[in-house]
């Protein structure tokens, strides 16, 4: 048996409602589990893209993006190993503002992590954390023991290291080929 792997799905559709959903119904017919998944408008007027991650091999996430790409919203959709993309997640932690005045520590940790403090109020204080899911999780862990009350990371947002923007070349494919047939 293969051994699962992390890959990203890039997906650029047309903004309509339905499509989480439809994604949704694609992986659990084969009973993978979305790790993260993050949704917001890309550089194309009126077209979302979505960006998920989730464990499993080659084959079958190639199948996975091919039915992805039947549905009618869907315009493209990318299959992505960590090597071919950059990519970052944030994270948002709550922990008491009498700990962090109190614990000199707690000031040391969170700038050995190249975090940040966001908010602080008189009983919490709320720190953001950009990077990997690793880095999340590890400052995650070393905050446990200042009685952390709230963690929440978002999902990945990637862009692809190749110097061209492949949905860009394939909408330009499908308006030329557009053309020539409206010139029949």
């Amino acid at each position: 048996m293969e051994e699962k792997t992390l890959f990203t799905v890039a997906v650029f559709a047309e903004n309509h409602v339905g499509l989480m959903n439809q994604l949704s119904i694609i992986l659990t017919r084969r009973c993978i589990n979305m790790e993260s998944i993050s949704a917001s408008r890309c550089s194309i007027p009126d077209v979302s893209k979505v960006t998920f991650t989730c464990y499993s091999d080659r084959l079958t996430m190639d199948k996975i993006v091919k039915q992805i790409e039947k549905r009618i919203d869907v315009l493209r959709a990318f299959l992505y190993t960590d090597d071919d993309i950059v990519y970052q997640e944030v994270a948002l932690y709550k922990v008491p503002t009498a700990r962090l005045l109190d614990e000199q520590h707690l000031e040391e940790i969170i700038r050995s992590h190249g975090a940040r403090i966001l908010e602080i109020t008189r009983d919490n204080t709320i720190i953001e954390k950009t990077g990997h899911s690793d880095e999340t999780e590890a400052l995650f862990e070393e905050l446990k023991r200042y009685d952390i009350g709230q963690f929440v990371r978002s999902g990945r947002v990637a862009i692809t290291k190749s110097p061209i923007e492949h949905v860009d070349r394939f909408l330009v494919e499908q308006e030329q080929r557009r053309l020539r047939v409206n010139e029949i």
